[in-house]
């Protein structure tokens, strides 16, 4: 029975996402993610053009399915953050296609990402701007910091979250994570 285009396509992202979250760009064999697809590497080349281009659709996929599974509420920057803490924990081999991507591509941003940032931007200045979020901090420095405590305890930082601790650690740590953000950005109250 032959495989449509569509099947194939989904077999060789699903199985390079896995080689690339353990190898990076320059560790990553096109033979491997062949063989752990199925399909002859000549299949990359036909669908993707390049390994450089399999990653970067791979890459693009993942970000696509963080934005989907945590859309931005730059009123509820708490629950933002929670729901990225819960992607981390869930995803931890697209957390390290993340940090493949920022060691072997530096200052490479793709367009699908730097799209959804300057959406999260202007929203999070609107918010600041309307009082609803603390304006202590520029939107462009905020974000990032929201980001950041979202992914503390993520695999790779000294003290990982994983799916095998205990459940209390995992909300207590997840609750850090809510009510740092929640403090850092809920508007100061103005007192008469």
């Amino acid at each position: 029975m032959a495989r449509d285009s569509r099947t194939t396509r989904t077999s060789l992202l699903r199985a390079a996402t896995d080689e690339f979250a353990a190898h990076g760009i320059a560790g990553a064999r096109v033979d491997r993610i062949a063989a752990a697809a199925g399909y002859n590497k000549n299949l990359i080349y036909v669908h993707f053009g390049s390994k450089e281009q399999l990653f970067d659709a791979v890459y693009e996929a993942a970000v696509e399915e963080v934005l989907d599974a945590a859309p931005f509420d730059a009123d509820d920057l708490p629950g933002y953050a929670g729901a990225l803490f819960d992607f981390h924990l869930a995803h931890p081999h697209l957390m390290r296609l993340a940090r493949w991507h920022r060691l072997e591509r530096p200052g490479e941003v793709l367009p699908v990402a730097l799209k959804a940032n300057e959406v999260k931007l202007r929203a999070l200045a609107a918010a600041q701007a309307d009082g609803r979020v603390d304006a202590g901090l520029p939107p462009h420095l905020l974000l990032p910091l929201v980001v950041a405590l979202s992914s503390t305890w993520n695999e790779g930082s000294p003290e990982p979250v994983n799916p095998a601790m205990d459940a209390a650690e995992i909300a207590a740590r997840r609750h850090a994570v809510v009510v740092s953000v929640g403090r850092l950005t809920r508007p100061a109250v103005r007192r008469p």
